[in-house]
């Protein structure tokens, strides 16, 4: 078989062909069967164009037996019409135009493609050579089988089907030989060339997982680096494998054929278009719903579409919220409200909990000052202890009002988190969204129970915990202390300072004197335990007379000890007779500050009247000047009862004592 080129006398064959159908037209069955036959019958009277033409118009009878593929937009001759034209006698004149116009199509000279131009044909048939391709023009092509050994999948072409191929300039078994593979790669590389000017995209499956990457097939093999993958970093890349995906072409190199592609470029553009379309429809106040992308220490992030905003761990909840994953979970769908909005820095507040009631709206009047509550203590800090009342209602507890004990201690030493307590509403501040709570309030005062256990007079015992310059602290129970004053240490000296006697962890023990409940106050003696006072009042009283050694003078007496530990006073008044006015003679006092009494020295011991007593404030009030004068009447008596005149006088008694 040959081509339209190499077919010299196909115009002339053509020609005589149609006069022979004119002049005969009884032998038309016979020469025109069907455009099928047409080019079969042109090549059999190849031969008959050399030699001369007869007069004898000849019948050219072709046989059907080798059809060949008709030009393209050839007429087709129908068999009825040329019957027809065969028993009437007279051509038709539509069917040979028809027959005029396929005969010139035939006979006119075709110029075969040049070499490397894509031309279009149908797959006649796969063999094991490879498959066969009707080019038309009674040309057939053999695409090496070679060419399609390294394709996956099923085969790309069956019988029937258009291809589009190009000649490599050889032939094979008589066949011209064709490259699928160019025209492939050229179709490809033309679509990847105008996707990189255009900025389109493409669409590809990845064939392969290699080091840094992906190998995309998108006509020819490209490479997906990992970090244009996905918008985040991909760790795993092996499940990528058959996937099909969009990319956009970064790099390009035909002479190298090379190729980078980005799938992360096509979503970065998406994610930008939905950020803006979310960005010029968003408002402050707007109610929105995102998915959380991830989760911090101080909140989380929400995927509002194309657009993150923070959720921030006090917008949570109305309650304490320990952990932003307390309250929600990555990937989680949530609904916010966008609390603020900054157009210039594209940054986005939001909160969940505004989307609830707020339970401080009616605070006030739920939690009225003086009601008892329970509580479930939250957290804890040096200065209290929070105490959560309901979810989003939580309370203070200063440390001073977590127990009635004056001693200090941190707030983790009387309560832990969790535990369940007792709480009495102090104060509320709805618009602070502060409650103050006390948990001793909630509890029985135990310094009433403690004036109830120790009346005034009980004598306690306990240890040393503190000691100052007034005094000493005395531990009587476990958080309550009494204060024994340096005055109240003893009878007999005087304490200057409490730690010359005592230290801590002494154990003392001591006479409660005095309890204050309100004031949260005890006072304790330890002398008072050994109470001297109390046997020497009962045993003497105003007038009687008692003798004593002056311990020490002073500018407004002196002071008289007239017991162990116990010491009178016998003032300035009370010691030489009262000197009449204008007297102005002093004696000098033997010490700066003290006047000196001839009558009076200290060590020495006197006679003193007692003039005045005090238990309560253990005072006893002496007189020398009333003791001198009592005395001078009891030796007068005594004087007047040994002597036998009635004629003695005063002076008489006087000039006696003297003589003794």
């Amino acid at each position: 078989m040959f081509s339209d080129n190499e077919n010299p006398g196909a115009e002339v064959s053509a020609g005589q062909t149609a006069t022979a159908a004119t002049s005969a037209p009884e032998t038309i069955n016979q020469t025109v069967q069907t455009e099928e036959t047409l080019p079969a019958a042109v090549e059999a009277q190849d031969t008959a164009a050399a030699a001369p033409v007869s007069g004898e118009l000849a019948a050219v009878m072709v046989s059907p037996a080798e059809p060949v593929a008709a030009p393209d937009s050839a007429a087709t001759v129908e068999h009825s019409d040329v019957s027809a034209v065969a028993e009437s006698g007279e051509p038709s004149t539509e069917s040979t135009a028809e027959m005029e116009q396929l005969m010139e199509q035939y006979a006119a000279p075709h110029q075969a493609p040049a070499e490397g131009e894509i031309e279009s044909g149908q797959v006649v048939a796969v063999t094991d050579l490879g498959v066969v391709v009707n080019l038309g023009g009674k040309t057939e092509g053999l695409i090496p089988a070679q060419e399609f050994a390294e394709l996956d999948g099923p085969f790309p072409l069956q019988p029937g089907q258009p291809v589009e191929v190009q000649r490599t300039g050889d032939r094979k078994d008589g066949y011209v030989l064709l490259s699928y593979q160019r025209v492939r790669r050229r179709r490809a590389w033309g679509k990847i060339e105008e996707a990189y000017r255009n900025k389109t995209e493409i669409t590809g499956k990845v064939v392969d997982h290699i080091k840094g990457g992906l190998v995309v097939d998108i006509g020819v093999r490209a490479f997906l680096p990992a970090s244009q993958a996905d918008t985040h970093p991909v760790r795993d890349l092996v499940d990528w494998k058959d996937r099909e995906i969009a990319v956009r072409v970064l790099k390009m190199n035909r002479k190298r054929g090379n190729v980078v592609v980005s799938r992360r470029a096509i979503l970065d553009e998406q994610v930008q278009a939905q950020r803006q379309a979310m960005l010029d429809s968003m408002a402050e106040g707007q109610t929105v719903r995102g998915v959380v992308k991830n989760v911090t220490g101080y909140g989380a992030f929400v995927d509002l579409g194309g657009i993150d905003g923070l959720l921030h761990i006090t917008d949570m909840s109305w309650g304490r919220v320990a952990s932003p994953l307390d309250a929600v979970r990555p990937g989680e769908e949530v609904e916010v409200k966008i609390l603020k909005y900054d157009r210039e820095k594209g940054r986005i507040s939001l909160g969940r909990k505004q989307l609830l009631p707020d339970p401080w709206a009616s605070v006030v009047e739920r939690y009225v000052v003086g009601t008892k509550l329970t509580g479930k203590i939250m957290g804890l800090t040096d200065y209290g202890a929070f105490v959560e009342l309901e979810p989003g209602i939580e309370g203070l507890v200063h440390v001073s009002e977590m127990s009635w004990s004056k001693r200090k201690q941190h707030p983790s030493k009387i309560v832990k988190v969790g535990d369940d307590v007792e709480v009495s509403v102090l104060g509320v501040d709805s618009n602070e969204r502060r409650i103050s709570l006390g948990m001793k309030q909630a509890q029985s005062d135990p310094w009433q129970q403690l004036a109830e256990k120790y009346p005034v007079g009980t004598v306690v015992s306990g240890k040393i915990r503190n000691l100052t310059e007034f005094g000493a602290f005395l531990e009587i129970e476990e958080g309550f202390d009494g204060l024994i004053h340096v005055s109240d240490i003893s009878w007999t000296g005087r304490v200057k300072n409490p730690a010359d006697v005592y230290k801590k962890g002494d154990a003392v023990e001591a006479k409660v004197l005095k309890i204050d409940p309100a004031s949260r106050r005890v006072s304790l003696g330890v002398k008072q335990v050994n109470d001297i006072w109390s046997s020497w009042f009962e045993k003497h009283k105003v007038g009687d007379l008692i003798r004593g050694r002056v311990s020490r003078v002073t500018t407004f007496g002196a002071f008289v000890e007239i017991a162990d530990g116990i010491e009178g006073l016998c003032h300035i008044s009370e010691i030489d007779e009262r000197r009449p006015k204008g007297d102005k003679q002093q004696v000098v006092a033997p010490r700066s500050g003290a006047r000196q009494s001839g009558l009076l020295d200290p060590g020495r011991d006197y006679e003193f009247k007692i003039v005045k007593i005090s238990p309560d404030q253990h005072k006893i009030g002496l007189s020398y000047r009333a003791a001198q004068k009592q005395a001078e009447r009891r030796d007068m008596e005594d004087y007047r009862s040994t002597k036998s005149s009635a004629t003695a006088t005063i002076g008489d008694a006087i000039m006696a004592k003297r003589s003794l």
